[in-house]
């Protein structure tokens, strides 16, 4: 078995590290075993997303989401019928507020591909800056990472990723974050995300891999001992807390 990994655009949507997501995903396939091959597009590149088995679309500054989201338009179609056929994406902040129909700043709207239904205002007073610890009835662990957007994303009626059990997710008022969509994750968690919550590297792993062999698949347990322990120790550091408003960082 092997998987071909898409990093769109590595140069300019990689805030905070989340090109640690390809690495992750690469050496958890390496150590079972698994063919894993990473491509990276540059925005002249062409994209054959017939040949790709995971897609991930990094973060990115407002001006960088401006440049990606005007290549994104041009390659909307065939993003969109990837997705649509189960193709396996996660989208991290500002690619995650592109997946959507649109993120609107006070410099102007950047359009997004609008295959999931869901929009993004950027707030008015401040930015949403913490570490963040979720539940998902997706993975028996808890999801943990860290946010800093400005962003709030109404997902509409899709289901979220996880319930926000301290931090802000999605807009600091419905108590959830992220956005699941067939097979695409969307979320505001860098850090980089997959490391702390391997869960969810194996999860999409898992998904490329029954879609691409069209079988189920069990995937080999991993040890996972630091990752456990990184997960639980920020798990419990913040659950039961509150956030505050001094851990929000005024907008300018």
């Amino acid at each position: 078995m092997e998987l071909t990994i898409g990093h769109l655009y590595p140069d300019l949507l990689n805030l905070y590290g989340d090109r640690g997501n390809i690495q992750c995903m690469k050496k958890r396939c390496e150590w079972r075993g698994i063919g894993a091959r990473v491509i990276q597009y540059e925005l002249g590149d062409s994209i054959d997303f017939s040949k790709l088995d995971i897609v991930l679309l990094g973060g990115g500054s407002d001006r960088e989401q401006m440049i990606v989201g005007d290549r994104l338009m041009e390659i909307e179609d065939e993003f969109r019928a990837y997705v649509e056929d189960d193709g396996v994406v996660i989208a991290v902040c500002g690619g995650y507020q592109l997946l959507g129909n649109y993120y609107q700043t006070p410099e102007g709207r950047i359009e997004g591909l609008g295959i999931v239904d869901l929009d993004t205002e950027q707030g008015k007073d401040f930015r949403l800056i913490d570490n963040i610890v979720l539940e998902s009835d997706l993975f028996s662990m808890p999801i943990v990472g860290f946010e800093n957007h400005g962003g709030r994303t109404n997902i509409k009626n899709n289901k979220p990723l996880g319930k926000v059990i301290y931090g802000s997710g999605n807009d600091s008022v419905s108590g959830y974050e992220g956005v699941v969509y067939k097979n695409v994750i969307g979320t505001y968690l860098h850090g980089p995300l997959l490391p702390k919550n391997p869960q969810i590297a194996d999860y999409l792993i898992r998904k490329a891999l029954e879609r691409k062999y069209k079988q189920p698949v069990t995937l080999a347990e991993l040890p996972d001992i630091e990752e456990k322990e990184a997960n639980a120790y920020i798990y419990n550091r913040f659950k039961g807390k509150v956030s505050k408003p001094q851990n929000q960082e005024q907008l300018v």
